[in-house]
């Protein structure tokens, strides 16, 4: 029997819900799926994808036991690494360099407003 089937959030911690959503929104270019209010976490439920993705994020608030300002681990795939790279450096993310190894996808590190770490590759 398969009793998990899906990957469907991942939780990002961050210390200031307003900021992230600002960040994941307008940024990167998720859309908002969810914004509730979720006063058991002091703050909101809320979900972020990219379009038409089956997994999301959710900007969850930091506390003691889950610090903003991590490496998340996430990976996220882009069409176009190079130009999404040349993408937010232009917009003043806190961005690493492009790694272009023969043989593997080109990919990135980017930082959050919270630094908190995420990936990005060439799909």
């Amino acid at each position: 029997m398969k009793y998990i089937s899906e990957i469907r959030t991942v939780g990002v911690a961050v210390a200031d819900q307003d900021r992230a959503v600002a960040f994941y929104a307008e940024t990167l270019g998720f859309e908002v799926l969810m914004d509730a209010p979720l006063p058991q976490l002091g703050g909101r439920w809320i979900v972020v994808a990219p379009s038409g993705s089956a997994a999301s994020i959710a900007l969850v608030p930091a506390s003691e036991g889950n610090p903003a300002g991590v490496d998340t681990g996430i990976r996220m795939a882009s069409p176009d690494a190079k130009a999404a790279h040349e993408h937010f450096l232009e917009a003043g993310v806190d961005t690493d360099e492009l790694l272009e190894w023969p043989g593997v996808p080109p990919m990135f590190s980017l930082r959050d407003p919270d630094g908190n770490r995420l990936y990005i590759s060439q799909a």
